[in-house]
């Protein structure tokens, strides 16, 4: 991995806060580009899914809907686009001296693509209405080291408030949080989508906007046929450095990874991350070069329903140790991937280096191939549940291929070609609502990319007890101690070690079965030029210029 691209976590933690706390700095919403806004009109036409619910940013937890809200949306802090490294954005400063009770600043006179105006009010009444439960909204345990979160999102019950009594708003330009313990790296994580302001139009109009967003970013969007396309424009009432240099994106919606590549090489599309995996053995030689392959803090996973009794026993955890051992991953990511993705042995992302939390090998032999161990592992776990495995997946993603590979691999070791199915399922919202709604049986495919570049950020949304993103279901409180623990130290390289120990836990318990490490990648017409990839592995939209 080129050393540009590696995220030091021990090292842009430190520079980051010091950033934060000072107000040194700002990098907008894409991480410090400046640039015109527009380029004459020359519009980009660019991949895209269908997002799994309407762009409300603190329901948003998937890769489609948080590339629009990265687009239209610029938060406190935002994410240099090739180091990840985080700076100031809408904040003029972030302060704290006691690691605890935190002062926001912002930056006056950023407005909305509405004309109002970004204020403190913007933010606290953002974060009340992404943290109260009656709301429903997937991202609310990010605000739940606030305090009075507890009594806006009680662990059972009808909420006791209205709004967390952590949130106060000073003036225009300032407001002050109040968390539940010491967060030295507070500051880092609120780059994250669910962080963002929200327009008083929101509330007062909210089907209106669920129509047609409204953010503060470099973009607006000026149409949107659901399952179609969506059109964006550059705002330009937009004060951050990192200005579209385009006039605008035009979001395709495809179904069919393989119409997409087509399009593509027709010249009908100019920027695909959405490549379907048959054509990555021919892609650079297809494009004449117009093809990135970089390394991403992205991990592909095979999750369970352990909110399913037959799945959350002592013998099921077997039965999943087993099956992780069954799993050739070396030959899957060579032969399916053509090297796009690197066999997992923890669960967090090589792209945080191993000062930042990532520790090679960690899973152990629970990760490596061994198929005659994972025969013996699962008879003595009693078979799998139900008789057979099923791994569900997005029919309208590249997944067909490898889930059938998995399954080959799984069906060989235990001598049995009906062991392990795979089980398409429409579209991806169709797929993410029956994840996120708890109605799995079986395995399921799960990926993360990373919100920010902690390794924190793979474990808590995940598998923290409650958590957002833990479509397991999995609760360890030894776990969520640890994690408490970590994020409350202010010695980075002890931090490390806790979530490290806490990352241990996963081991035996095996929520979720770690796959491989994704690279991003990308193709691009001969329209197009200065196409690159973030760590997120998201095209850099606004730095994308028309020829």
């Amino acid at each position: 991995m080129p050393a540009g691209t590696r995220v030091r976590w021990a090292v842009v933690i430190a520079t980051s806060v010091a950033l934060v706390a000072t107000g040194c700095g700002s990098s907008g919403g894409g991480g410090g580009s400046s640039g015109a806004s527009g380029t004459g009109g020359g519009v980009v036409t660019a991949w895209w899914g269908d997002p799994q619910n309407p762009l409300e940013p603190a329901n948003t937890n998937e890769v489609n809907g948080g590339a629009v809200l990265n687009m239209i949306f610029t938060g406190l802090v935002s994410y240099d686009p090739k180091t990840s490294a985080p700076s100031n954005a809408n904040a003029d400063s972030i302060t704290s001296s006691d690691q605890q009770t935190w002062t926001v600043k912002l930056k006056p006179g950023w407005k909305f693509s509405d004309g109002t105006t970004v204020t403190a009010k913007s933010y606290v009444d953002a974060w009340n209405y992404g943290a109260l439960s009656t709301n429903k909204q997937l991202n609310s345990s990010f605000f739940s080291y606030i305090q009075g979160y507890d009594q806006v999102a009680p662990a059972s019950g009808n909420p006791t408030a209205q709004t967390m009594s952590g949130l106060k708003v000073v003036d225009d330009n300032t407001f002050t949080v109040a968390l539940t313990q010491k967060f030295s790296t507070w500051p880092a994580t609120l780059g994250y989508s669910a962080y963002v302001p929200l327009p008083a139009s929101f509330f007062s109009d909210h089907a209106a906007y669920l129509n047609k967003p409204v953010g503060n970013g470099p973009y607006e969007i000026t149409s949107w046929t659901k399952s179609s396309k969506m059109e964006l424009r550059p705002f330009t009432g937009y004060s951050g450095t990192n200005k579209a240099k385009n006039g605008g994106i035009d979001l395709k919606v495809y179904t069919d990874t393989n119409a997409a590549y087509a399009d593509l090489l027709a010249g009908n599309l100019d920027v695909n991350n959405g490549l379907p995996n048959s054509a990555l053995k021919t892609v650079d030689s297809d494009l004449n070069g117009r093809f990135l392959n970089t390394p991403a803090g992205i991990i592909q996973t095979i999750s369970f329903p352990l909110y399913d009794p037959a799945w959350n026993t002592a013998n099921a955890k077997l039965v999943r140790q087993g099956i992780s051992m069954a799993i050739d991953r070396p030959t899957i990511t060579k032969v399916v991937f053509t090297n796009t993705r690197t066999p997992a042995t923890d669960w967090t992302s090589p792209v945080l280096g191993t000062a930042g939390g990532y520790k090679e090998g960690l899973c152990g032999e629970t990760c490596t191939y061994n198929p005659t161990k994972a025969k013996q592992l699962i008879q003595q776990g009693g078979g799998i549940p139900g008789g057979q495995l099923t791994i569900s997946y997005n029919a309208d993603g590249p997944h067909k291929e490898w889930v059938d590979a998995v399954c080959n691999s799984i069906n060989n070791a235990l001598g049995n070609t009906k062991a392990c199915v795979g089980n398409p399922i429409g579209t991806f919202a169709d797929f993410r609502n029956q994840v996120t709604t708890k109605k799995m049986t079986s395995a399921f495919r799960t990926g993360w990319q990373m919100d920010y570049p902690l390794i924190q950020d793979f474990l808590q949304p995940l598998y923290f007890t409650g958590a957002s993103s833990n479509d397991s279901g999995y609760s360890n409180p030894q776990f969520d101690s640890l994690v408490n623990q970590a994020n409350a130290n202010p010695d980075t390289s002890a931090a490390i070690g806790q979530f490290q120990d806490a990352q241990k836990l996963l081991i035996p318990d095996l929520p979720a079965i770690p796959l491989w490490y994704q690279n991003g990648t990308v193709g691009w017409s001969s329209k197009v030029s200065n196409v690159l990839l973030n760590p997120f592995s998201v095209p850099v939209y606004d730095q994308i210029t028309v020829k």
